[in-house]
């Protein structure tokens, strides 16, 4: 039986499922979304200056919508059918279905994100966001936002991370860059997109 382990105090849950693969499917999917994914560099505007990040991402859907964030406007392409296997898998075990999924390829332990949430108008209201990881394992923080409370978890693979509730209306979570790291990681966080 999977030990889901609950990470956050209050104010929402982010559960850590722990890996949810055995090792030869973990290196299947790594290899498939390294080689079969239309990676892209990202694109976001600070200040009003638009900025192209070394890390890549890909935006995936079983329809055509549209996702906004960092003052960006993405466009989905349809579903792999190895996407749409994962996010089976994902909604078997969180027991909430999703629409999308947004895919984050790190080069290596330098390439990092910073204290953010997930609080796009399109995503569902305290909606689930599930996140899953191949690759490099890497430390995954949270921060609350009031308290400056601080909790984190090392991401191993093939595991399984979701966040819902409250969770990104009280607290930031972030990926550290690291210099320990030399390898690839491959993130995907399926979510629900409301049509507006």
């Amino acid at each position: 039986m999977q030990k889901i382990v609950d990470l956050l105090s209050r104010d929402g849950e982010a559960r850590y499922f722990g890996p949810i693969f055995d090792c030869q499917k973990v290196q299947d999917f790594y290899i498939v979304l390294l080689e079969k994914i239309k990676w892209e560099n990202d694109e976001v505007v600070l200040f009003g200056k638009r900025i192209i990040t070394k890390r890549k991402v890909a935006w995936y859907a079983q329809e055509a919508l549209e996702y906004t964030y960092s003052n960006i406007t993405k466009s989905a392409i349809p579903f792999t059918k190895e996407l749409i296997e994962l996010k089976k898998m994902t909604e078997k075990y969180t027991g909430e279905t999703y629409n999308s999924c947004l895919l984050n390829l790190y080069h290596n332990g330098s390439e990092g994100m910073g204290w953010h949430s997930d609080a796009e108008k399109e995503l569902k209201r305290n909606g689930s966001i599930a996140s899953l990881s191949f690759g490099a394992e890497r430390k995954f923080a949270f921060k609350h936002k009031s308290s400056k409370e601080t909790v984190s978890v090392l991401l191993e693979q093939g595991s399984l991370l979701e966040m819902r509730g409250e969770t990104q209306l009280h607290w930031l979570h972030r990926l550290p860059p690291t210099k320990k790291i030399a390898e690839p990681r491959i993130n995907l966080t399926f979510r629900t997109i409301q049509k507006r």
